[in-house]
């Protein structure tokens, strides 16, 4: 099964619970989060999660080189995190939901917690 299909029946299988499709939910949790588990792709993600961009946008986001973006940028389109668009002979990316945005901002508000030494809260 693919990525992106994974992930679809993932969100289907919300409100199973613990019941029969929670061992694949948590297979596709694991898979999200550790697309995330780059810097690379989470940069994107980031700069993604404040509106849609093109790869010349996304390149000066990250800092990463061309060829990088856009490899990393196959590899979240393939799992259906991003998705694409035409404007004239641009791709414009955008996050497919806003759940991704949130669970990376939370990701960078759990970094900025250890970094600065702030404490705990809900």
């Amino acid at each position: 099964m693919s990525t992106s299909t994974d992930l679809a029946a993932a969100h289907g299988s919300q409100e199973q619970g613990q019941g029969q499709g929670s061992s694949e939910r948590l297979d596709v949790a694991a898979s999200v989060l550790a697309l995330l588990a780059d810097r690379t792709r989470l940069a994107l993600l980031h700069r993604l999660g404040a509106g849609e961009a093109d790869v010349t946008s996304l390149i000066e986001a990250c800092g990463a080189p061309r060829t990088s973006v856009s490899q990393h940028l196959a590899k979240l389109r393939l799992a259906g995190l991003v998705t694409t668009r035409r404007d004239g002979r641009r791709v414009v990316y955008s996050l497919r939901h806003g759940h991704l945005r949130r669970l990376v901002d939370e990701a960078l508000n759990v970094a900025d917690h250890q970094i600065g030494s702030l404490p705990p809260h809900d």
